[in-house]
């Protein structure tokens, strides 16, 4: 068994077709788990996923050792959608969704996703980067995407397991770390703890 401190569905279901067992660990009312996802200043969208992976792991095995739980591996991940330097985050409402998907349409684009399990002073970690090509998307198409809701909570406003799969013309990499948790890489580190998949 092992700990997730994610609250993505799309993790847990990631998990799920490991067939992993798994219990949540989630931030309490007194975490300000958001602050974790601050940007720096030059920072490079890989060093940025890392770095935050690696702080809600700390968060997560403080809260472990806090609740008084059995113990057992933590596994916590992160996913950024980049634009050469730039990083897209998660969209704040429709304008910001809108400027995002505008500035993904007709380009290639960077999803990276960093994974990170640990357990006392014990952590390995992976980091995957995946590219994802546009067509170029008619402004009618993305303003019914936005009205739909799917953008929000999403790094670059859009899910690949959406509606908006329509407009990816090609992949390479991993498509389940464009979904928030890459699988290889993900089954890899496990299994070096004593995972079976």
């Amino acid at each position: 068994m092992i700990y997730l401190a994610s609250q993505s569905p799309r993790r847990r279901q990631l998990l799920d077709q490991l067939g992993v067992r798994y219990e949540l660990l989630l931030p309490g009312p007194e975490e300000d788990a958001e602050s974790l996802e601050a940007e720096r200043a030059g920072e490079s969208p890989e060093d940025y996923v890392v770095r935050v992976t690696s702080a809600k792991l700390t968060a997560a095995l403080q809260r472990l050792a806090k609740r008084g739980l059995s113990p057992a591996p933590v596994l916590c991940s992160d996913t950024t959608v980049a634009l050469g330097p730039k990083i897209l985050g998660k969209p704040q409402d429709a304008a910001q969704a809108y400027e995002t998907l505008s500035l993904l349409s007709g380009r290639s684009h960077r999803v990276i996703t960093a994974v990170a399990v640990g357990l006392g002073e014990r952590q390995t970690s992976a980091l995957n980067v995946s590219e994802v090509d546009f067509i170029d998307v008619p402004e009618e198409q993305l303003r019914r995407y936005i009205a739909s809701g799917e953008p929000f909570g999403k790094a670059g406003a859009y899910a690949i397991q959406s509606q908006a799969a329509a407009w990816i013309s090609r992949i390479e990499g991993s498509y389940s770390g464009i979904m928030g948790l890459p699988l290889f890489e993900t089954a890899q580190m496990l299994q070096q703890w004593g995972l079976r998949i």
